[in-house]
């Protein structure tokens, strides 16, 4: 395990000197926030989740995407999975240090860096990761698209249970693999496994990418889920990759198991997992996350096909998080909790041609707004629009226009998340409350209009 940290030169700078820090770094406190150092006998910063924090004009793809996407003003973007909160102020002052010396040369790693995962890992999760045989990637994807070149040929088919994140659909592209969509099933407003076919369509492929917690229905899947996955893999021959990115965001009730965790040494060795910080902190833009696995061979060979040069600053951001930020995520992760909540009882009680049940995880929301799309006709208007532009308009492309345009909100078309993703839209909540009762006002107004 990681050393504790004793109070050098860089720990007396993040207490003594925080305000100072963060004063020119441009990060104000929490309203109501103490800065102390609590390893100084501070008192912990308690942070305002409410702040508005404007991402105009910086291109955001969240907010400037959003705009230029639909060709119409965006009030309240909720597409690509970040969050629009004020960074842990560990990160920005870890960041003003890093600045403060003005050589951007070659960066060595030190093993702290890898250890601080571990513990991380370790005292959340309890699951224990060896951080001298952790891999080091500038991301998920890169680190997903190398798994699949090891395990997956060119024309090979990988299994996914679906709907699932669009961005896998993007690596198999790149690696000229073949989608194998194995659609769940809807139980009292809950996606269930159909396990008949997952093993049907197991036989037939080389790969299955696991998503857990699950983007975008929200599934936290539990130990006897993940077992009976491993267990169908596993005889088929079939490798595990097991993305676990969303695994901070666990909504009240729910309780996460890593893959990693399970306690079939067989079906644990026959898998990758796949994590990162840019999730949990926000740090997409900065370029670090991390796999392992269990099995040396599968690392071994899985390694020759990674290639990463990490940057400095996306480090530095990353191991402050990972060391510091704890309390920040905490406090973040309740908040979304109350956003999740906040919408679920919204549409039930205002919005009733709208179906959500509230996701165990994620701080996304995926919305039935089937009823929707039968009110604007999006059926015949997307086969309208096909034949006249020459490009495949979907349903769900008319219905993201028609809520934009009538809402000012940009959401994300369901159809892009493969097979049983018709009639749905996801929401990304990961945002201020006031943003989203705004948001849900207006397209409850809209569709009141219809």
């Amino acid at each position: 395990m990681a050393r504790r940290p004793g109070l050098d030169r860089r720990t007396f700078l993040r207490g003594a000197g925080a305000s100072a820090l963060l004063s020119a770094a441009g990060v104000k406190p929490a309203r109501g926030a103490s800065l102390a150092n609590p390893m100084l006998g501070g008192q912990e910063q308690v942070f305002d989740f409410d702040e508005v924090y404007d991402r105009f004009g910086t291109m955001c793809t969240k907010w400037d995407g959003a705009v230029q996407d639909m060709g119409v003003p965006i009030e309240v973007g909720m597409g690509v999975a970040d969050l629009d909160f004020r960074a842990a102020p560990c990160i920005t002052r870890a960041l003003a240090e890093r600045c403060e010396h003005e050589v951007w040369g070659y960066l060595r790693r030190p093993s702290e860096y890898s250890e601080a995962v571990a513990e991380w890992n370790d005292r959340r999760y309890g699951l224990e990761v060896d951080p001298g045989r952790l891999v080091w990637t500038t991301g998920v994807h890169p680190a997903l698209i190398a798994a699949l070149q090891t395990f997956a040929p060119p024309g090979s088919r990988v299994l996914m249970t679906t709907p699932v994140y669009s961005g896998f659909y993007t690596d198999l592209r790149f690696t000229r693999t073949v989608t194998e969509d194995s659609p769940m099933v809807m139980v009292d407003g809950r996606y269930e496994i159909d396990f008949d076919d997952f093993e049907q369509r197991a036989a037939r492929s080389h790969v299955f990418i696991l998503c857990n917690p699950h983007n975008p229905t929200g599934n936290v899947w539990s130990e006897e889920d993940l077992l009976r996955k491993g267990e169908i893999c596993l005889r088929h021959r079939v490798v595990v990759l097991s993305d676990e990115i969303h695994c901070d965001f666990l909504n009240s009730g729910s309780s996460y198991t890593p893959f990693a965790a399970l306690p079939d040494r067989e079906i644990v060795d026959n898998s990758l997992t796949f994590k990162a910080a840019s999730k949990s902190f926000n740090l997409a833009g900065m370029k670090v996350s991390w796999w392992f696995t269990t099995n040396r061979d599968y690392e071994a060979r899985t390694r020759s096909n990674t290639r990463a040069d990490l940057p400095t600053l996306g480090l530095a951001a990353n191991h402050a998080a990972l060391t510091e930020g704890e309390p920040w995520l905490d406090q973040a992760v309740a908040y979304l909790d109350g956003n999740q909540d906040f919408v679920a009882s919204y549409i039930r009680e205002k919005l009733p041609s709208v179906k959500y049940r509230k996701a165990q995880g994620t701080y996304l929301a995926w919305l039935d707004m089937s009823e929707v799309f039968e009110a604007v006709d999006a059926e015949r208007l997307a086969r309208e629009a096909s034949e006249s532009t020459g490009r495949n308009v979907s349903p769900e492309d008319i219905v993201q226009t028609w809520v934009a345009e009538n809402a000012s909100v940009f959401l994300s078309p369901g159809d892009v998340y493969g097979a049983g993703g018709s009639g749905f839209m996801r929401m990304n909540l990961g945002t201020q409350r006031g943003r989203i009762q705004l948001a849900v006002d207006n397209i409850a107004a809209a569709v009141a209009a219809l």
